[in-house]
């Protein structure tokens, strides 16, 4: 089970941003144009604070 990894990557689609690489361990970084990247665990278990930084009003 991921959790609320699903939700939170249509989400950042919706949002603008694409894949851009896997990081360390369970984390992939998901950027926007290049330049505004967010890391994302692959594991998310709780309600993400990631959705803030994107300035998303959505929820999870």
């Amino acid at each position: 089970m991921k959790g609320f990894y699903n939700e939170v990557i249509a989400i950042l689609k919706k949002n603008g941003y694409s894949f851009y690489r896997q990081g360390k361990g369970s984390h992939e970084f998901w950027c926007k144009n290049g330049k505004d990247c967010v890391s994302v665990p692959v594991n998310l278990k709780a309600r993400p604070l990631l959705l803030k930084q994107i300035g998303s009003k959505e929820r999870v």
